[in-house]
């Protein structure tokens, strides 16, 4: 759905520059955010520009819809006949129904070019975010992972093996993704994925991997395991501050340090030993002690049991940055999960199709392309009817941008009307705002039971060639 025009090239932090414009013709759908013109120019950096009936536009166009739809939708069957029906409207040379000329062209598409566009999408949408986005007027960002599972392929296992304690041919291939999330516009700024297991496979491994991502005064929000003397140093050398629960295996004393107010002090910590995964020259680098912040606060709600967080952060200056405003930024680190699930429900990334490790990672970053593209105009909806991007639902986004999908792509519509549809879709974002449900507690259980059939328990060769002996058997 063509919902947002071209990103202005002049300097400024106004949204609502992108917004007001909108657009004066139809085309496909996000064109004016991801335009002919922006693809063309990031896939000929990369050496991708391909040509004939699926040219690299309509491929990826076609790519993204597969991944923002559920069900029968997400084939590669209906990607074709969505293109057939684009070429037949616009009197375009159709392809043929057969599938594998788009699957060879899909798999042309550059893993590179993908993600710079991803990551291009979400850096412009950060340095626009308005001001009440912004927590203090800084940039926060949001760091976790999670887990995917695939086809089950030799090529597959190869690369991303499954967990050790299954049996061979049981289990599914697995891989562990790091991501860089933004707390402003809750776009995904960068990915990195690996093996589940094995050395320099965590999440902290990724996101060392991804330490480019982040600008001059930013801030890194994160969970107790990017809680690290190594990391933390890292990110200070990039003067990128930041703020973590306390990691399991630390103790803290408030008794001691530069005392600033009630479990709130100052305290030095110590450089350990280098690291195997660090070089001498980069440890040599690193300072001999860091002066950290801690503090200590506590979650009570009637009828649970009182949480108690210990957090860690950069942010040592206790005028500047309260103690409650700390942990109010840590607060926020739960958007994460909230931001993870939409990209593994909402968008079915939480187990690909694809049968070679390739094609895994082209499905990763169309779907974090989708997923940024929905955020976007999610954003464009929050400023101009005084929202913010995270009161808005993402699925609810979603349902507006597909019906329209096709249509507007093959459709004339007059520009008045365009302009009119446009604001109208962005307002009915706009009302879909997340409910507000403080205390919801809800047992991890369900009442319908979707199947009866028993979990694999050997390969399905040999389940296979005892069914046949049986069959036989009995013959």
């Amino acid at each position: 759905m063509r919902l947002i025009p071209n990103f202005p090239r002049r300097n400024s932090h106004d949204f609502r520059q992108i917004v007001d414009p909108l657009l004066a013709q139809p085309g496909l759908p996000f064109a004016d955010i991801l335009s002919a013109e922006r693809i063309s120019q990031v896939f000929r950096r990369h050496g991708n520009l391909f040509g004939g009936v699926y040219t690299t536009s309509t491929v990826l166009w076609a790519f993204l819809g597969q991944v923002l739809r559920d069900g029968k939708e997400t084939a590669c069957q209906a990607a074709v006949a969505c293109v057939i029906a684009y070429c037949e409207l616009r009197d375009l040379a159709a392809p043929t129904s057969d599938t594998g000329d788009y699957c060879k062209a899909r798999a042309k598409l550059s893993e590179a070019a993908l993600r710079d566009l991803t990551r291009e999408i979400a850096a412009e949408a950060e340095a626009r975010a308005e001001i009440p986005w912004l927590w203090k007027g800084r940039h926060a960002k949001l760091v976790d992972g999670f887990t995917m599972t695939m086809a089950d392929t030799e090529a597959n296992q190869g690369e991303y093996p499954q967990q050790r304690g299954q049996k061979a041919g049981v289990g599914l291939p697995i891989a562990r993704v790091g991501v860089v999330l933004s707390l402003a516009t809750a776009g995904l700024l960068d990915a990195a994925i690996g093996p589940y297991a094995g050395k320099q496979t965590s999440e902290v491994a990724l996101l060392r991997s991804m330490l480019g991502s982040f600008s001059a005064g930013d801030i890194v929000v994160a969970d107790r395991f990017y809680c690290s003397f190594m990391l933390i140093a890292l990110l200070l050398s990039r003067n990128v501050q930041v703020c973590a629960r306390l990691h399991q295996s630390r103790h803290t004393d408030f008794r001691r340090g530069r005392r600033l107010g009630r479990e709130d002090h100052v305290v030095v910590w110590k450089r350990p030993p280098r690291p195997e995964w660090m070089d001498e020259a980069t440890y040599d680098a690193i300072p001999q002690t860091l002066e950290l912040r801690e503090i200590r606060y506590r979650i009570i709600e009637k009828g649970s049991r009182t949480q108690v967080f210990t957090v860690v952060t950069t942010l040592t200056d206790e005028a500047e940055f309260s103690k409650e405003e700390i942990a109010e930024l840590y607060g926020h680190r739960w958007n994460a999960e909230l931001d993870i699930r939409s990209i593994k429900q909402s968008l079915n990334l939480a187990h690909s199709r694809c049968q070679s490790p390739a094609m895994v990672r082209r499905e990763l970053w169309t779907t974090l392309l989708a997923y940024n593209l929905i955020r976007t105009t999610i954003a464009a909806a929050a400023c101009l009817h005084d929202r913010l991007p995270r009161q808005i639902s993402f699925t609810a986004a979603c349902q507006f941008v597909l019906p329209a999908w096709l249509t507007l792509a093959c459709e004339f519509i007059s520009p008045d009307r365009l302009l009119a549809y446009s604001r109208t879709m962005l307002a009915q974002i706009a009302s879909c705002e997340v409910a507000n449900r403080p205390g919801r507690i809800e047992p991890r259980v369900i009442k319908r039971r979707r199947h009866r059939y028993k979990l694999m328990q050997e390969p399905r060769a040999v389940l296979k060639a005892k069914l046949d002996k049986e069959y036989n058997t009995k013959g």
